[in-house]
C-alpha cells in the first residue's frame, strides 16, 4: 500500500513570497486534462489555480458603486477598513484613479498578475465605469490579465464589449436555478427601469445568468461559478446549481460560506441565519466536485483587495500615498517578467523533485482493516511550504490525508495566537479559539510552537508538529499521516468535530 502525493504543491523557495494564508482548490492535477491554451490562461491566475495562488497576487478596484439587485447576504458598506468580505471598500475610484492605483500595484507587488473589478455594487450595472478602467488597462499595463465579476443581471448586454478589452476570465454569482429558491435570496432586482420584486424578479435574474455563461463559454471565455452556501435556503439545491452550470460549460465552481455575523448588518445577519459549519461546506463541496473544478482556496475578498490571496495591502495603497510615487512602469515590466520568470523557474523545479511522490505504507500493510483518513492543519505564509509559527498562524490550510492521496480541503480563520504588545493578555482566550477552530485534525504542522500551545493541543487531542519547516505542505503532510498511523494513532477514538461557522 502506498500513499500518493497529488503534485499540486508550491515551490520550497516561492520568490513571491506565497500567499499569506494559502491553501489548494483546483489542483495542478485537476488541469493537467486540459488543452495547452486553457492552461496557460490559469498557470498564473490566484484564482483560477491553486498552485498559482501560493505565488501570484491580485488586485480589486472600486471602480462600480451601484447594484441592481438586492441580495439578503449583502451590505455594502465604504470608507471601512474594519471588515474583509464582498462589497466592502475603503475608497470608491474614478476610472482614472483606479488605473493609476493598479499601475502603482504592479510595480511595487511584481507579483500581481491579475486586475479584477467587483463592485462594491455589480461592475456591470457601472458599465462606463468599469469598461473605461478596463479601456485604459488594456493600453497601459497589458501585461496584467483582466477579470471582472457579475450578479449576471446585465452580462449578456455587456458580453461584447467585455471581449473587446480581452477578458477572458468572468465570475458570474449564481446561487440558484429554481425561482422559489432565489425568492428566498434576493428581495428584488432592478430591471429596464424598474424595480421587480419576489418571484418574477428572480426568475429575470436566472435567466440573464444563465444566457449570459452561455454566451461567455461560446466565445472562449472561462467562467467561475460563484455560490453562496445558506444553510436552510440552498443547501441542498447547489447540487442542482453545480450540475447546470457545468453542463453549460463553467470551468470552475466555488461554493462559499455565508458570512452572516449579525455585526455586518445584513438581512441574513440581523435574522439569525446561520452560516454552513466546516463539515457541513465540505460535504457540499465534495458532491458538487464531480467532473468540474472545484475552488476551495476563496477568501470572499473585498472589493478593493491587494496583495495575495488571504492578505491585504491596500493601505499601502490609497490616493494620498499613490500621489507620491514615481513610477516608471516600463522598468517595472521588465522587472516584473523577471520576477514571473523566477517563480515559474521554481515551480518547476518543485514539480520535477516532487512530481508524483510515493510512500510506502509498510506499516500499515499487515493491518487488519484500512487505517481511516485524518485531517492535518498547516500553518503557512506560502510558497507551498510550511514556514510559519503557529502563534503567528491567521488562518490554517486543512488537508485530509488518506493511505492513498493528500487533499486540500479548505481553510480556518483564527485569531492570533501571539501578536505582542497590548494583545498578549488575549493569549489564552485566542489559543483556545483557536484549538476549538481545528477541531477535528489529527495533528497541526508548523514551523515552530511555543511550550504552552505545544501542551494545550496535546490535551485537544490534536499532535503539534515542528519538524518539518520549510517542507513542501503535501509531502509534509504525508508523512505525519504515515507516523499518526504507523502509531495506531488515527485508530484511537477521537472526539466528535464540533460544529462551528465557516
Amino acid at each position: 500500500m502506498e500513499l500518493k502525493v497529488s503534485d499540486h504543491s508550491g515551490s520550497a523557495a516561492a520568490v513571491a513570497g506565497g500567499c499569506s494564508a494559502s491553501g489548494c482548490g483546483s489542483s495542478g492535477d485537476a488541469l493537467a486534462h486540459l488543452p495547452e491554451h486553457i492552461r496557460a490562461k490559469v498557470h498564473n491566475h490566484p484564482c483560477y489555480s491553486e498552485e498559482a495562488h501560493h505565488h501570484y497576487a491580485r488586485m480589486h478596484v472600486a471602480v462600480a458603486p451601484a447594484c441592481n439587485i438586492q441580495c439578503h447576504y449583502c451590505n455594502r458598506k465604504y470608507d471601512c477598513a474594519n471588515e474583509s468580505r464582498p462589497g466592502v471598500v475603503s475608497e470608491v475610484l474614478t476610472p482614472d484613479q483606479a488605473v493609476k492605483k493598479v499601475i502603482a500595484v504592479a510595480a511595487h507587488i511584481p507579483q500581481m498578475t491579475v486586475l479584477g473589478i467587483a463592485g462594491p455594487g455589480d461592475p456591470l450595472a457601472n458599465p462606463e465605469r468599469t469598461l473605461e478602467t478596463f479601456r485604459q488597462l488594456t493600453e497601459k499595463a497589458p501585461d496584467i490579465k483582466l477579470c471582472v465579476s457579475t450578479n449576471g443581471l446585465a452580462l449578456p448586454d455587456c458580453v461584447d464589449a467585455l471581449c473587446t478589452h480581452n477578458i477572458d476570465h468572468v465570475t458570474i454569482t449564481i446561487n440558484c436555478v429554481d425561482p422559489d429558491v432565489g425568492a428566498k435570496i434576493y428581495p428584488w432586482i432592478f430591471w429596464q427601469g424598474r424595480r421587480i420584486k419576489g418571484r418574477k424578479g428572480v426568475a429575470i435574474l436566472i435567466e440573464q445568468q444563465q444566457k449570459g455563461l452561455e454566451m461567455l463559454v461560446a466565445r472562449g471565455v472561462l467562467v467561475k461559478v460563484n455560490s453562496v452556501l445558506i444553510p436552510g435556503v440552498n443547501d441542498e439545491h447547489l447540487k442542482e446549481v453545480s450540475r447546470v452550470v457545468k453542463s453549460k460549460g463553467a470551468f470552475l465552481h466555488n461554493v462559499m460560506p455565508l458570512i452572516a455575523e449579525p455585526e455586518h448588518g445584513t438581512f441574513f445577519g440581523v435574522m439569525g441565519q446561520r452560516g454552513p459549519t466546516h463539515d457541513e461546506l465540505q460535504t457540499l463541496q465534495d458532491a458538487c466536485a464531480g467532473d468540474m473544478n472545484m475552488m476551495r482556496h476563496c477568501r470572499q475578498c473585498r472589493a478593493d483587495a491587494v496583495g495575495m490571496l488571504g492578505e491585504d495591502r491596500g493601505h499601502e495603497f490609497t490616493l494620498e500615498k499613490i500621489e507620491t510615487m514615481d513610477i516608471d512602469y516600463g522598468r517595472a515590466m521588465e522587472e516584473r517578467r523577471q520576477v514571473h520568470a523566477a517563480i515559474e523557474a521554481n515551480r518547476e523545479a518543485q514539480r520535477k523533485k516532487s512530481g508524483e511522490t510515493f510512500i510506502a505504507m509498510t506499516a500499515l500493510k499487515t493491518r487488519r482493516r484500512e487505517t481511516p483518513p485524518a485531517l492535518i492543519a498547516v500553518a503557512t505564509k506560502g510558497g507551498g511550504v510550511i514556514n510559519q509559527h503557529f502563534g503567528h498562524a491567521a488562518e490554517f490550510l486543512i488537508y485530509e490525508a488518506n493511505d492513498q492521496d493528500v487533499r486540500f480541503i479548505g481553510h480556518r480563520k483564527v485569531d492570533l495566537y501571539c501578536s505582542g504588545g497590548e494583545t498578549c493578555g488575549d493569549a489564552e482566550t485566542a489559543l483556545a479559539k483557536t484549538i476549538k477552530a481545528l477541531s477535528g485534525c489529527a495533528a497541526v504542522l508548523c514551523s515552530k510552537i511555543g511550550y504552552e500551545p505545544w501542551g494545550a493541543l496535546e490535551a485537544a487531542g490534536i499532535a503539534p508538529n515542528g519538524e518539518h519547516a520549510m517542507e513542501p505542505i503535501e509531502d509534509a503532510v504525508a508523512a505525519v499521516y504515515r507516523e499518526l498511523a504507523a502509531s495506531g494513532s488515527l485508530e484511537r477514538a477521537t472526539p466528535t468535530p464540533l460544529r462551528m461557522s465557516a
